[in-house]
């Protein structure tokens, strides 16, 4: 009788078939989650550059009772939402954008409609915890 030890196979020879199929499984779905999270970053992206988003956060910065709220500087705090739409040259945007500053946070609503390179803004209003929304395009009418 032969006493000697039969030596064992390696880790990869015992285990390579659940290790090829599972791991073949992560990577695509791992590469579908990357996929679809920059799509939604780059969505949320187009729509926060937008140009009634920056005509907003310029309004909001310059706003003293916004200022005198929330602080210096005002800046998008989280992911904006809501919609651009360019369609036969007529435009419009439906946005809600997180705001915070030093002295707390709020949510500014912009509502807009165009024509060729020109937005007309139906409605800026900042809403700030439980209080009354602040409607920044009455309070600076005198800037358009």
């Amino acid at each position: 009788m032969n006493n000697e030890l039969v030596p064992q196979p390696s880790w990869w020879k015992r285990n390579w078939k659940w290790v090829v199929p599972v791991g073949g499984c992560l990577t695509v779905i791992i590469l579908f989650i990357v996929f679809v999270g920059s799509l939604i970053w780059g969505a949320a992206s187009l729509i926060g550059d937008s140009q009634p988003a920056e005509y907003a956060m310029e309004l909001i910065n310059k706003d003293e009772d916004m200022i005198r709220l929330l602080g210096t500087p005002i800046e998008k705090d989280g992911m904006v939402q809501g919609n651009v739409n360019w369609s036969n040259g007529d435009k419009s945007a439906n946005l809600t954008i997180p705001v915070s500053g030093p002295e707390g946070k709020g949510t500014l609503y912009v509502n807009a409609r165009g024509k060729g390179e020109e937005w007309i803004y139906d409605r800026i209003e900042v809403l700030i915890g439980d209080e009354e929304a602040i409607d920044l395009l009455e309070e600076n009418s005198d800037w358009e």
